[in-house]
């Protein structure tokens, strides 16, 4: 047995580029045991890695080995069976062979191969080539506001930013600092005049010229402005990028008699990959589920999914409702809003042109991006023929029709699409 040890000074992430080159090369078998993984969580339950099997068959490598044609001369051990000149029979050979993964009697099947993806590798490979709408031009390091921030002190600014204390502490160092010295000097002066005048006649030349000594260091420490421009501090502020990280998904759903379960597990698969798409982009994500039937309700994830209603659909109840908690609780000035609206398109007609107005006039101007499916096998519904007049007019605003679940990924790929070019 041949082992090699690797003593190579490298880091302890030696292995990315093989990572890398497996991932590239079993790509199809990973994105569709990637697919398949949404099946048992729930929306918010999707950052964390996973653990796909690939089939054993799909992992066999081709090998190569001499054919038996032609003439061959050999020598073999002599025994009782062979003599010298005896022909032998070709051996039953073929073609490269590959790993085995049959069963056998003799335990020799092989077992798949089971390979853990990272958070990041699951996402990655999850949304390979999408990327958010106008990313190029609103990318999250632009989406920034700016908010002013303290950053210390200058010496040049207005009056009203003037520091008081830091300017008179200034001021008193200043001041200490020339006037030490001439202080000093006064001390001195005042003792040589203490020792002097106890013999004043011998000394009144000298104590004279010391009292006037002292008299021009008075004026001169008195001459020390109280306080000076040079002393002046201003408050110093920067204007700094508030980036906006945070966003919320608002999933709108019918859940009139006509949305069957069938239905809305379509309606939750695409939710799930739109908000597990927001969550490469943003730090934060809220989540405000709004169900609806004649009148439209703000309900937990649990009774969004699995409440059942019977009678009439008026899906304006639902999209006013998003209009009034977006600009409450969401300004699209520090949040960035993403709607997604799931229903058969089974709607009350005089209701239809309503919804219409409303996307147009008041909620496409609060969403960075509304999307709309049609979860139906028949044709397209009135909602639907509405909705077609907003695509024109509304960048952000894009619709698509979802007949069962494999059209979902499909379909999400087709709405968040990269742009050309």
């Amino acid at each position: 047995m041949v082992r090699i040890i690797d003593r190579r000074f490298d880091s302890k992430k030696k292995s990315t580029a093989n990572r890398q080159r497996f991932m590239r090369r079993f790509k199809r078998q990973i994105r569709k045991a990637v697919a398949d993984a949404i099946d048992g969580r729930s929306i918010r339950d999707l950052d964390s890695g996973e653990e796909i099997s690939i089939p054993s068959k799909d992992l066999s490598e081709p090998s190569f080995q001499h054919g038996k044609e032609g003439i061959w001369e050999q020598v073999f051990t002599g025994n009782d069976r062979f003599a010298s000149g005896d022909g032998i029979d070709r051996p039953m050979g073929g073609g490269g062979s590959g790993g085995g993964g049959g069963a056998s009697n003799e335990g020799e099947s092989e077992d798949d191969f089971v390979f853990q993806l990272s958070r990041d590798e699951f996402l990655d490979v999850f949304f390979d080539d999408l990327a958010l709408p106008n990313l190029v031009r609103t990318e999250l390091a632009k989406l920034t506001e700016y908010k002013t921030q303290r950053a210390g002190f200058t010496s040049d600014g207005v009056p009203t930013n003037i520091n008081v204390v830091r300017s008179l502490r200034g001021a008193i160092g200043r001041r200490k600092a020339l006037g030490a010295p001439l202080a000093a000097r006064v001390r001195e002066i005042d003792a040589e005049i203490e020792a002097l005048e106890a013999d004043t006649a011998d000394h009144l030349d000298e104590l004279a010229a010391l009292r006037e000594e002292r008299s021009r260091l008075l004026i001169r420490i008195e001459a020390i402005p109280f306080i000076d421009r040079f002393d002046l501090r201003y408050n110093n502020r920067i204007r700094i990028p508030k980036p906006i990280t945070q966003a919320v998904m608002f999933c709108v759903m019918d859940v009139s008699g006509s949305m069957d379960e069938q239905k809305k597990a379509t309606g939750k698969r695409f939710f799930m990959l739109l908000y597990l798409f927001l969550r490469r982009n943003y730090e934060h994500i809220d989540v405000v589920f709004i169900r609806h039937h004649t009148i439209a309700k703000e309900v937990d994830e649990d009774e969004f999914f699995h409440s059942r209603e019977s009678g009439g659909t008026v899906v304006s109840s639902a999209l006013r409702l998003m209009t009034d908690i977006v600009r409450d609780r969401y300004p699209p000035g520090a949040w960035n809003v993403y709607g997604a609206q799931a229903s058969d398109g089974d709607n009350w007609d005089n209701d239809s042109p309503i919804c219409h107005d409303i996307l147009d006039q008041e909620l496409l101007a609060l969403c960075r991006y509304f999307a709309y499916i049609e979860i139906t096998t028949g044709e397209p519904q009135n909602l639907w023929r509405q909705y077609e007049g907003l695509t024109g007019h509304h960048p952000n605003f894009a619709l698509q029709r979802i007949e069962s679940l494999e059209d979902i990924y499909p379909v999400f790929r087709e709405l968040f699409k990269k742009e050309p070019g």
